[in-house]
């Protein structure tokens, strides 16, 4: 008998807010979970109004507090499996711990939350209470950056020397939020986003892609937060020159102000045999650099283990059987997106049935790693301050 399928809800997502979209469309994905009840809006009218008028039915809250409260008076079979966290940043915390408290699983949109204080508390809380958190790094979820883990990790590439991992966009060339557009109008002010503005809405994206496909941290910073646009409160261009754990160097870099780039998320990584480079808007294909050898693209399912380069290995098996689309039919941002929660649902499913699982970081981003995404702002925003004076990375609580 197939297993009932999995009851989200999501705080956060009304009036047409765009990141509810996705995780809505991949909660529904594979027919496994569903989004069953919502916190649409901060107002507790709306939020009711909003949930009326859904495009179908789920139970509406007033507020996310009153939808996390009364789980534990539910019948385990009425009861929220996990909970997708859709808001603005400075929202991103409190109904984070408070799920997490209630031991509802959490799958929370990056940055973690606000200031390094409060990542450290959700650390210490999800590891007390054992409870599946996952951080919604999209890019994770794409089969090729799987692939590209695999191939570094594996030591394919040798050591590795040099990491350039990048984000650009060109949406905030202009001062956008001061025509009142809603995304613009938030990740712009400090008091919704936090101390960083690019660096925390997309550098942190660039940051993450580099940690999941070496398998590194940054452990040093050299760091450079810029704002070009006349009038803007926190930065729009952001660079870090990094020290990685492994002995190499990485250069970290977003901006939002380089016109005719959309979202042009990409990393190239140099070993001392070979070098990597992907790219997320051409997501279904890794390129491979060997010395004095025709470069290698590899395409999603349209190659086999044993080739020369990549080696008969039961996890890269594991990996090229994935059950997926055929090659030549793109998987890409929706894709990603249910990749990340069919991962999760797996560690839900598990922690319902009290079983071990891991939340590892190597399907999903982790608590820890949102914890690091705020230790690195951290860093960077005091180097920055230092004129980019090297600054040590914070340990993990």
């Amino acid at each position: 008998m197939s297993p009932q399928p999995l009851k989200v809800g999501l705080v956060g997502g009304g009036k047409g807010a765009f990141i509810a979209q996705p995780h809505q469309r991949a909660i529904h994905f594979d027919g496994t979970r569903r989004v069953t009840a919502a916190a649409l809006l901060p107002d507790p009218k709306e939020a009711i109004e909003e949930a009326e008028s859904w495009h179908y039915p789920i139970k509406g809250y007033p507020s996310y507090v009153e939808m996390i409260d009364e789980q534990a008076s539910l019948p385990p079979e009425e009861r929220l499996d996990y909970i997708v966290v859709v808001t603005p940043n400075h929202v991103h915390y409190d109904p984070a711990i408070r799920a997490v408290k209630a031991g509802i699983p959490v799958m929370c949109e990056k940055p973690l939350c606000m200031e390094l204080k409060e990542a450290a508390t959700l650390v210490r809380e999800v590891r007390k209470r054992q409870v599946p958190f996952a951080l919604a790094h999209t890019y994770l979820g794409h089969w090729t950056t799987r692939l590209s883990r695999y191939i570094v990790t594996k030591g394919l590439l040798g050591d590795i020397r040099w990491v350039d991992s990048h984000y650009i966009q060109g949406w905030l060339a202009s001062r956008l939020e001061a025509t009142g557009q809603m995304q613009a109008s938030w990740r712009t002010n400090p008091k919704l986003a936090g101390g960083s503005g690019c660096g925390g809405d997309i550098g942190t994206h660039a940051l993450m892609q580099l940690r999941y496909v070496t398998g590194q941290d940054v452990t040093d910073v050299s760091a450079h937060l810029e704002t070009f646009v006349e009038g803007r409160a926190l930065d729009d261009h952001f660079t870090a020159y990094a020290q990685l754990s492994g002995g190499g160097r990485a250069l970290i870099r977003a901006s939002q102000i380089c016109i005719g780039h959309k979202n042009d998320l990409g990393i190239t990584i140099a070993g001392s045999k070979g070098t990597l480079s992907w790219k997320q808007e051409d997501p279904e294909k890794l390129t491979i650099h060997l010395p004095d050898q025709p470069d290698r693209v590899y395409w999603r399912g349209a190659f086999s283990a044993g080739d020369g380069f990549l080696p008969k290995d039961k996890k890269l098996d594991a990996l090229l059987g994935e059950p997926t689309i055929p090659a030549g039919h793109g998987e890409a941002f929706h894709d990603a997106y249910a990749r990340l929660h069919r991962n999760f649902e797996a560690d839900v499913r598990k922690y319902n049935a009290k079983r071990k699982f891991s939340c590892d970081g190597s399907e999903y981003a982790s608590v820890e790693d949102g914890w690091t995404g705020m230790a690195f702002l951290d860093a960077c925003l005091k180097s920055s301050a230092k004129k980019g004076a090297w600054t040590r990375m914070p340990k993990c609580p």
